[in-house]
């Protein structure tokens, strides 16, 4: 044993980097992901005894299965040294997430520290592009400050996030509201971090795009306090299927949030300065918020929204037609509905656009390609934030 310590101790003096690699072989080394000048982005991983590896995300050409687009996958080359590697053609500014296969068994990338939680999922992420071209990168601009609030909601604590514009603390204007909503399964970190909505506002905001205002991001699941892991107690593994959802509780205890932003905050507290919109479920509770309480809001933002939810028979779901009718006798600004044109909520968003226009219901249709992802939210998200608050 002494004579192996004696040795390695020879080996790091002569040569750290070479007494590295005899310990651990290239892997130290390894640059995942690269981005190259051309925007291509290679992806390396030391894995010397895999027999497959593949990467998935949205970096990879998607697959479409029984009509619905899902994740794409490539398989990686390995080399002589045991490192698999993967060059992606040239990518247009975005953010991008990824994972590696190896033998069948999900990995993330070892090399690159930048990752996101969705939900039960930690996905390896990078950027192409900068802040001119991509505003999902943190500009060269005033940013505004991002809080984790506690407050009571259908008497229990609960967490929010909440942005305020640069500015706010220095001044004393009154600014609009945007209340946020995530989607089955998120949480009050899913818009700031998935979403990169703070990022989005601070450089729209800068470029004198969007109105400075607030954005208000609650926890939309009523059984649940806070994000896994910041809630009384021992961390708790993220769930997607929570207790107690879309069915109710949420919509009929939304005005506590309300109230407390407005009592807590400089805003204007009218229904011509708050919007509401959200993705997915968060759409669906912006659908009926809005349907509910027609003097609430005067922008309402549909992301991929569910519409319906056959299983709930509370009170709130009920009377669409004329509900819809009442919210539209109040003229809202703006009703913004989008949606990726290989959505599964698609046909459901369809119907919906169908009764609207049954009606002459005015409303503002953005249509996207793929399906139900992250990167088309954040594409709805930046345009209506640039549309709201103007009029």
């Amino acid at each position: 044993m002494k004579k192996y310590l004696f040795l390695l101790i020879i080996m790091m003096a002569v040569s750290p980097s070479i007494a590295q690699q005899s310990l651990f072989g290239p892997k130290e080394s390894v640059v995942s992901p690269q981005v190259h000048a051309d925007k291509s982005v290679t992806f390396r991983l030391f894995a010397p005894l895999a027999k497959e590896v593949q990467i998935t995300g949205d970096c990879v050409p998607a697959q479409t299965l029984n009509g619905q687009e899902v994740q794409g996958s490539v398989k990686m080359r390995k080399d002589s040294l045991g490192v698999w590697s993967y060059t992606t053609p040239a990518l247009d500014p975005e953010l991008y997430f990824y994972w590696f296969l190896v033998d069948g068994v999900r990995v993330n990338d070892p090399q690159n520290i930048f990752k996101i939680r969705d939900v039960n999922t930690n996905m390896d992420i990078f950027l192409i592009g900068d802040a001119e071209t991509n505003p999902y990168i943190v500009g060269n601009v005033r940013h505004g400050t991002v809080s984790k609030v506690w407050y009571q909601q259908a008497g229990a604590q609960r967490r929010m996030t909440v942005y305020t514009p640069a500015g706010y603390e220095d001044s004393k204007q009154k600014y609009p509201v945007l209340y946020l909503l995530h989607g089955m399964g998120g949480d009050e970190e899913a818009w700031p971090m998935l979403g990169r909505a703070t990022q989005i506002l601070d450089n729209l905001i800068a470029q004198g795009k969007a109105k400075p205002m607030l954005v208000v991001m609650p926890n939309g699941n009523i059984s649940q306090e806070a994000a896994p892991g910041e809630k009384a107690g021992l961390p708790e593994q993220p769930n997607f299927n929570l207790p107690r959802t879309m069915e109710g509780s949420y919509e009929s205890s939304f005005g506590d949030i309300i109230r407390f932003v407005e009592s807590h905050y400089r805003v204007k507290a009218d229904k011509k300065h708050r919007a509401v919109a959200g993705l997915s479920m968060g759409g669906f509770h912006s659908f009926w918020l809005s349907a509910n309480h027609p003097d609430w809001f005067n922008y309402v933002g549909l992301f991929s929204a569910a519409i319906r939810n056959p299983k709930a028979d509370s009170p709130v779901y009920q009377d669409m037609d004329g509900k819809l009718k009442a919210l539209f006798a109040q003229k809202p600004s703006l009703y913004y509905i989008a949606i990726g044109n290989k959505d599964f909520l698609y046909k459901a968003n369809k119907d919906l656009r169908a009764k609207l226009d049954a009606h002459r219901y005015p409303y503002y249709y953005r249509e996207t390609g793929g399906g139900h992802i992250w990167r088309n939210w954040r594409i709805y998200l930046k345009e209506f934030t640039s549309m709201i608050f103007k009029d």
